[in-house]
């Protein structure tokens, strides 16, 4: 008597491994991806070779995201502790013995040059959501205070090297969470309108406190003059506040339709500065105008709504906080992206999320992704 073994076919093989992936997420990011290889053509027309290299740094991200969704969120969650800890480890000899460029001590050699800040963006709130999970169903007023102890660590040593931009997105991860795990609003109500009034203030006050050789204690000189040059760029058109000036010109050009794909006068002579990177938005808006922003808008709005669905319908209390915070990673990296480029916030190198160059910041949005991926997964297989 023979028996016969019925090969199985490639996709009876791989199904195991994509069953569960949320399809509307992944929509949202290969539409997002489309403009953002549109938009780095046309930018990096003369980069050399910037476009291949985005393509590519895109594959790798993609990768890094379908390897992160197939672990769980309990080994995700096990993995946090020791993330966290290695991150600081690596913050701290940064500060000890780093890297300085350009008058920032960000990175540090370990057979590479590595820039551990990075890593912080994740390993933050996965470790806050491992706290409150931990906690769930007995949350006292003391581990607020430690989860805001925990967050302060990771965004101090940042602020020091210093790096605004990446502080800021490091913040703004730690806060979903604790505001998410049940933050009461009386604590949340007075640092927003103390902040409205520190806004109110600088604004009123700009020509005194804008004046050469005053010191803002709590900000770096190079921070006090990007505040200052949000205020009023015209105060120096050639020097720091072009940037501004330049995005803004670029925007208000582009008009309701734009100029056209590879059309785009500011991008290619060059008058946008960082033009494939933090200024690509200035870029697109000039060769697809307000239609394609709204488009592009439109694109994030469904990417962020689609990370709150998943949080909201997360198997555990660590997924929920975990899903939540990654979402408002995203809404922060655009949302200050879009803003500095459009003169509504100061400048503070954030990227714009699947559409700017940079490897490094693909490499934290796909493993953002295949966590968020991880999530919806878990919360699918469930069900079936």
């Amino acid at each position: 008597m023979s028996v016969v073994f019925e090969k199985s076919s490639l996709w009876q093989r791989a199904w195991p491994l994509l069953r569960g992936f949320d399809l509307l997420l992944a929509l949202a990011v290969l539409l997002l991806a489309g403009a953002g290889l549109l938009a780095m053509y046309s930018s990096g027309f003369d980069h050399g070779t910037r476009f291949a290299d985005h393509g590519r740094n895109m594959l790798v991200a993609a990768g890094i995201m379908f390897v992160v969704a197939q672990v769980p969120p309990q080994r995700l969650m096990s993995l946090a502790v020791p993330l966290y800890t290695l991150g600081l480890a690596l913050l701290v000899a940064v500060a000890l013995f780093g890297i300085t460029k350009k008058g920032a001590q960000r990175w540090i050699n370990v057979g590479v040059v590595i820039q551990p800040s990075e890593l912080l963006k994740i390993a933050t709130p996965l470790m806050l959501a491992w706290w409150f999970h931990r906690h769930e169903g007995r949350t006292r007023p003391l581990d607020f205070v430690a989860a805001f102890a925990l967050l302060a660590l990771p965004v101090g040593l940042i602020m020091k090297q210093p790096d605004l931009g990446t502080a800021l997105l490091v913040l703004a991860a730690g806060l979903a969470v604790i505001f998410f795990a049940g933050l009461p609003w009386k604590l949340v109500l007075p640092p927003v309108l103390a902040g409205a009034l520190v806004v109110a203030l600088v604004v009123a006050y700009e020509p005194e406190l804008c004046a050469d050789g005053v010191d803002w204690v709590v900000l770096h000189e190079y921070q006090r003059q990007r505040v200052c040059t949000l205020l009023d760029p015209t105060r120096d058109p050639l020097g720091k506040g072009f940037h501004i000036l330049q995005g803004m010109i670029a925007i208000g050009s582009g008009g309701l339709y734009g100029k056209g794909f590879m059309q785009g006068t500011q991008t290619h002579l060059e008058f946008i500065p960082e033009r494939t990177t933090d200024f690509i938005f200035a870029a697109f808006s000039e060769e697809f105008g307000l239609a394609g922003n709204l488009a592009l808008i439109i694109g994030f709005i469904f990417l962020i709504f689609r990370g709150l669905m998943i949080a909201a319908e997360g198997p555990t209390l660590f997924a929920r906080l975990l899903a939540a915070s990654l979402t408002t990673i995203f809404f922060t990296y655009a949302f200050v992206n879009m803003g500095m480029v459009s003169g509504i916030l100061p400048v503070v190198g954030v990227p714009l999320p699947f559409v700017s160059y940079g490897g490094t910041a693909l490499v934290t949005l796909g493993l953002a992704l295949g966590m968020l991926m991880s999530i919806a997964k878990s919360k699918r297989l469930m069900q079936s």
